[in-house]
């Protein structure tokens, strides 16, 4: 599995990662918590750093598609192959099929839209 990092998640507690991604899929405290097996004060606790979660309620929520690997470390899980639409599979093989040198071009033109596009900040340095 590759690792991704995230630079915002940099000094952010468990609690507030895993705030982020109840919000990340829409649902509520109440919600959550249900989807998780707990009420929701427990819920509140858990993003609040007051407790922490157990493995039963991670796994619960990860069916939901919570990525726990981001609540736990900060640092996200990098969408495999099974996860890519029609679209950006096919993208992705047209890609590897590619010469070394079109691949430069492709990623600096990919780089250069989503900037535009107010979405992305590229690495600078390579």
């Amino acid at each position: 599995m590759k690792i991704c990092a995230t630079g915002d998640a940099v000094g952010k507690s468990v609690g507030e990662r895993l705030r982020e991604e109840r919000t990340r899929i829409g649902l509520n405290q109440d919600d959550f918590a249900k989807l998780g097996g707990v009420n929701r004060n427990t819920q509140g606790s858990y993003e609040k750093n007051d407790r922490s979660p157990d493995a039963s309620y991670l796994a619960s929520v990860a069916s939901a598609g919570v990525d726990v690997l981001y609540v736990l470390t900060g640092q996200r899980a990098a969408p495999s192959e099974a996860d890519l639409s029609d679209d950006e599979s096919e993208l992705l093989n047209h890609y590897r099929s590619m010469p070394d040198q079109d691949r430069a071009a492709m990623r600096r033109l990919g780089s250069a839209l989503a900037e535009s596009a107010g979405r992305y900040q590229a690495n600078k340095e390579g």
